[in-house]
């Protein structure tokens, strides 16, 4: 396995393998593609969303479509993900509707967690772990629900994404540990992008790599090209069904780069270079991938053209339908707390309404 990332590449200077020497039928390569325009699609709708304030804060997927995409598609549908707040690419991969994240973005009467946590969205219908806020919180659960599979002798997977950032806070270094104890079916995924926020990974480690992290453990660890959605498709497939099969848990760097901001709230022209973003934008997943497909006759010029079209538009209606729904009714904030509200609750609960009742009157 260790290789593959070295030469499937478009801009580098070793000339890209063919499909058929890398076992990639046209329809995985298309249906690849397709998820990754997607994913840039929603995301840049997302991003005008929050510009126009019909959503609160975002986390742009940005240059980072690959790793995500890439990683997801090798996964199984019974597989767990415990993911950060920004793995759209992600949730499109697992088959998570258009419709739902915008619900959950905007805030409709349809969205699935009402308004509750940042999560860009949870929901066990997609075996998906809603994202905490607080950095790196999630690893040691993901671990803690490996092991529920490893003890019930499930041959299922929990895969786990994080940033650079997370690799720098206990709740990583305590899960990888008790993985590498323990060995529970787990595969740690960290999106190396390249900044927490503003600070740069070099800032994170002295080590070389993040992947050698691993070694310290015990565990094998991976550096794969980020964005190239193929190198990320092969080696989380490998290593998926190694670990599935009752291999020892593995960590994968995939080397990425952050193009927008951390957050709808950052400025990353305040720490980082134009000339830093420029050559990463000359390594755009999206373009690479488009390259190869065209060079290798996958795709034609006419059939990308028209792939766009039809995702825009998609991405388009959609978001028409999303904003014509009401939104959350206010009342939503004392659901899913109790299975029976408390007394306390209901006190509140009547209080609450009283007040809405007032501002309605107020707003004639």
């Amino acid at each position: 396995m260790r290789g593959w990332w070295e030469f499937i590449t478009i801009l580098g200077k070793r000339r890209p393998p063919d499909p058929e020497d890398l076992g990639l039928e046209r329809e995985l390569l298309m249906r690849m593609y397709r998820l990754l325009v997607l994913t840039r699609a929603l995301d840049r709708y997302l991003l005008r969303l929050q510009r126009m304030g019909k959503v609160a804060l975002y986390a742009e997927s940005l240059g980072e479509e690959a790793a995500m995409v890439g990683s997801a598609l090798a996964l199984r549908p019974e597989d767990v993900v415990f993911p950060s707040y920004r793995e759209l690419g992600v949730y499109l991969t697992r088959g998570v509707p258009i419709s739902e994240i915008l619900d959950r973005q905007l805030n409709t009467v349809d969205d699935p967690l009402k308004g509750h946590e940042f999560a860009v969205f949870g929901d066990s219908r997609f075996n998906i772990v809603p994202a905490p806020t607080p950095v790196a919180t999630q690893i040691p659960v993901a671990v803690g629900y490996a092991l529920a599979f490893k003890i019930r002798g499930e041959r299922r997977l929990a895969v786990t994404y994080f940033g650079d950032g997370a690799t720098s806070k206990g709740d990583f270094h305590e899960g990888i540990n008790f993985a590498s104890v323990y060995k529970p079916p787990i595969v740690f995924i960290c999106l190396n992008n390249q900044y927490a926020i503003s600070t740069h990974v070099s800032r994170q480690t002295g080590a070389a790599t993040i992947a050698q992290k691993a070694i310290a453990y015990g565990l094998s660890g991976y550096r794969v090209d980020g964005n190239d959605a193929i190198a990320m498709y092969l080696v989380s497939r490998s290593v998926f069904e190694e670990v599935r099969e009752g291999g020892d848990p593995v960590l994968i760097e995939a080397v990425t780069y952050r193009l927008g901001a951390h957050t709808t709230s950052d400025d990353p022209k305040r720490y980082r270079s134009e000339e830093e973003v420029r050559y990463w934008m000359e390594r755009d997943p999206i373009e690479r991938m488009r390259s190869y497909l065209i060079s290798k006759n996958v795709m034609g010029e006419e059939e990308d053209k028209a792939l766009w079209a039809e995702v825009e538009a998609l991405v388009s209606a959609e978001v028409e339908k999303a904003l014509a729904k009401p939104g959350l009714d206010p009342m939503v904030i004392f659901e899913d707390v109790y299975a029976e509200p408390t007394p306390q609750l209901r006190e509140q609960m009547e209080e609450f309404r009283q007040q809405l009742r007032m501002e309605r009157v107020m707003r004639g």
